[in-house]
């Protein structure tokens, strides 16, 4: 599975600060080619747990081209490690397009449709979300990474490097846009003491019951977003044929169909007559780590900004033995916006960006069960803080 194996990673870090004072990538590379059994793609070595390049610098504030984007892609899905060699020390910095600022070298022509340009050692991020980008932090690091698809990073890195207009347009919030999207958390707080509620939870619960045995077997597929896309469509698609192909392919331990499911804010829509609601399905692997993508930012508050407006995450978790336990909880529930964080990297003047949820928060969230809890005044102050970025 997409997991970050401490142990390998781990013993990698020790035995190139080990090495600290070498001062020469060639043998340094070898080395560790050598030692861990890696197989070299031209300026990369990777191994099933990870990749790393090795490249030399005076300092650790390396300006040198490290690696094209389009290669950097082959290598996104696991950890990507940049090694850079000084004479005194040998630097590791995690650098999955996650913690990359912008391309750098000849990416004139960068699209989200034509991946061009390389990256230098000064466009990966020292910081991420108040976490350094140090060895002991790379697995906290990496839980980020894996909430986020390259396709995200990629609309991103084509608007801070170009400075031109991505696919998702910032929405502009007028007065009375405010004023609607601030009257959301009204509507959200009457629609969880309301029958509707209950009914949304009881859909939502006798469709995950209906194919609980394959959204056990999904849990399992390696890679984070395609494991996520097959449960939510296995939960809201009402019997379409490839439903059926999908649960075969399950079964059957086959190659999965090519699917698509539409980018939008939630993955099921319920309306009520005074409601129109928006639900997000969450899965969360309990035994790994990982902070899922919560939400486009500028996606949530159009919506909210309608009226009759809710937004909801219905949080899906399974456990190493295939039991599960979801949650219906509202967008404003207290503990899911302490566990919400927003990545400030992402905010540009076409975008107000992404926010991402905590993984471990999830998980208590998941263990108490327990219905869900708005704090009216932490909401509105989260809603502007989410307007004025």
């Amino acid at each position: 599975m997409e997991v970050y194996n401490k142990n390998a990673i781990n013993r990698l870090i020790a035995y190139i600060e080990r090495l600290n004072g070498i001062g020469d990538k060639e043998k340094l590379s070898s080395m560790v080619k050598k030692e861990f059994n890696l197989t070299q793609d031209r300026k990369v070595f990777y191994s099933p747990d990870f990749s790393i390049r090795f490249s030399k610098s005076k300092s650790k504030r390396m300006s040198n081209t490290v690696l094209s984007l389009s290669a950097l892609q082959k290598y996104d899905a696991e950890p990507f490690i940049v090694c850079i060699v000084t004479p005194e020390t040998n630097h590791l910095l995690l650098s999955n397009s996650t913690f990359l600022k912008k391309i750098s070298h000849s990416s004139q022509e960068l699209r989200v449709d034509n991946i061009r340009g390389s990256f230098n050692g000064s466009d990966i991020m020292l910081d991420f979300d108040l976490i350094e980008n140090k060895p002991e932090n790379f697995q906290r690091l990496y839980a980020y990474h894996t909430g986020l698809s390259f396709q995200d990073n990629l609309e991103r890195l084509v608007e801070s490097t170009n400075k031109i207009v991505g696919r998702n347009l910032r929405f502009d919030i007028t007065p009375t846009t405010e004023k609607s999207i601030l009257l959301s958390v009204d509507r959200a707080e009457h629609f969880l003491a309301s029958s509707e509620y209950i009914d949304l939870k009881n859909d939502l619960d006798s469709r995950v019951k209906r194919v609980q045995g394959e959204i056990a077997i999904a849990a399992f597929i390696d890679n984070v977003n395609m494991r996520g896309r097959v449960i939510e469509y296995l939960i809201t698609d009402d019997g379409s044929s490839m439903k059926d192909q999908i649960i075969d392919a399950l079964h059957s331990d086959s190659p999965l169909p090519s699917f698509k499911i539409e980018d939008k804010l939630g993955d099921y829509s319920k309306t009520y007559p005074f409601y129109l609601t928006e639900t997000d399905i969450k899965t969360k692997v309990l035994f790994l780590d990982g902070n899922p993508k919560a939400y486009n930012i500028d996606k949530l508050l159009e919506f909210l900004s309608t009226q009759k407006s809710v937004y909801m995450i219905y949080l899906l978790g399974i456990d190493e033995n295939k039991q599960i336990v979801a949650s219906l909880v509202s967008a404003f529930d207290e503990r899911l916006i302490s566990a919400t964080s927003l990545q400030q990297h992402w905010a540009g003047r076409n975008s107000r960006g992404v926010a991402q949820f905590k993984g471990k928060a999830l998980v208590s969230i998941l263990s108490q069960n327990e219905g869900s809890y708005i704090d009216y005044d932490e909401a509105i102050g989260f809603l502007k803080q989410l307007i004025n970025r």
